[in-house]
């Protein structure tokens, strides 16, 4: 059953994610309407603990079959465990932050990987507090707090370089520092970190971090208006990953590189087009609720791209108005650029205009920088796009949104 045809009408689809990640604890009414609904008795829902210690748990979950969730049962052991085996309750909580993240319940994350790091530096494991703090860096990133995520990575990379780790590890964690800088604008510092990787590291590694360190690589290319190399990146990323090795990676990266493809200028329509045909082929049918919804965000940019403004606007709204949208920061913030420059070309200029307004004032604020000079850029090209100069400099000024957008 899908989460919003066992709920009905009596219960939100957020909150019965929260249950089932452990998040949050059932109300006994909560647990009879379930019940009801599964057409099952209360107490299949209502059993207390059975008494396995966090250790038993872990085997159970690690060892389970494919397609079984027993996210909520090892939540259970970490709230009931009495800390006596830290490297037990480090992997159990790296499990369950990893489950957070693909949720995008990414605050839930944050509180996950806050301790895994508290219990790294108790076990004096290297890799673990390396893998820890790339992991919290990713997680920052994904909520826009890049004053946190700087710091955090730059530790991973530290603590990666002197503990001495392998080349997966510091790859590892030289691709969320990357990241992390393409998004602060400091591209002369991600190219410095890209040469290096595909100097020193990349030969080393196995073709899945590979693909990804070439994406990452994409990423900084595309940022530096290379676009040509940009895209060779991306297709020789593409390239080292099968369906039948890794789907979920396989799928990803198509739906990466649609991202990357669209804000090349001008975007490789034609190209996204063919790469998230494929990935919707997969997630379409297999996709997690957050995987889902990044599919729709896509496609809706894909759709304004291809001169489809009505099918553009009626993805962008209906995600914007789910209850439970679990977008990162960046990805939510982009939809509502989009939302608002189709304001502006659907006639209602004003609205637009606030709205990305708005945006670029809190992306520059929170230091999303090269998220901010595409807001002001999108902005730019907008109103070029439906009012002659003229009208935009008696309107604006020479510091209003325009000027901005050359900053």
């Amino acid at each position: 059953m899908s989460q919003a045809s066992l709920v009905g009408e009596g219960m939100s689809t957020g909150y019965l994610s929260r249950l089932e990640s452990g998040e949050r604890r059932p109300t006994e009414r909560a647990v009879a309407y379930l019940a009801e609904r599964l057409g099952i008795d209360v107490s299949a829902l209502a059993q207390g603990s059975d008494g396995r210690s966090l250790s038993q748990v872990l085997a159970a979950v690690t060892s389970a079959p494919p397609g079984v969730d027993d996210t909520a049962a090892l939540s259970h052991a970490v709230d009931e465990d009495a800390g006596d085996d830290p490297a037990a309750r480090w992997q159990a909580l790296w499990l369950l932050s990893r489950a957070a993240g693909r949720n995008g319940d990414y605050q839930r994350e944050r509180a996950r990987l806050l301790e895994l790091i508290e219990l790294s530096d108790q076990l004096e494991a290297a890799d673990l507090r390396a893998r820890s703090h790339a992991q919290y860096a990713r997680c920052l990133r994904a909520l826009g707090d890049m004053r946190t995520a700087e710091p955090a990575a730059v530790e991973a990379v530290s603590i990666a370089r002197t503990g001495d780790l392998p080349v997966a590890d510091t790859l590892a964690t030289l691709l969320v520092l990357i990241s992390i800088e393409t998004e602060l604008g400091r591209l002369d510092e991600a190219g410095r970190h890209v040469d290096e990787l595909e100097r020193d590291l990349l030969p080393s590694v196995a073709p899945a971090q590979a693909a990804e360190a070439l994406w990452t690589a994409a990423m900084v290319s595309n940022r530096q208006g290379d676009h040509a190399a940009a895209q060779a990146r991306l297709e020789s990323a593409l390239d080292l990953v099968q369906g039948r090795d890794d789907l979920v990676l396989w799928t990803r990266l198509r739906a990466a590189a649609t991202t990357a493809a669209l804000q090349m200028s001008p975007p490789r329509v034609a190209a996204a087009d063919r790469w998230l045909s494929e990935a919707a082929s997969v997630l379409d049918l297999i996709g997690t609720p957050l995987q889902v919804q990044e599919l729709r965000a896509l496609q809706a940019h894909l759709a304004f791209h291809k001169g489809q403004l009505s099918k553009a606007r009626t993805l962008s709204s209906a995600l914007l108005a789910e209850k439970d949208l679990r977008l990162s920061y960046r990805d939510r913030v982009r939809l509502s650029v989009l939302d608002g420059r189709l304001s502006i070309l659907d006639g209602r200029v004003d609205e637009g205009i606030g709205t990305l307004q708005r945006l670029g004032q809190q992306a520059t604020e929170s230091r999303n920088f090269d998220l901010a000079a595409h807001i002001w850029q999108t902005l730019a090209t907008t109103l070029a796009d439906v009012r002659p100069p003229q009208a935009r400099v008696a309107e604006h000024g020479t510091s209003g949104p325009v000027a901005h957008s050359a900053g």
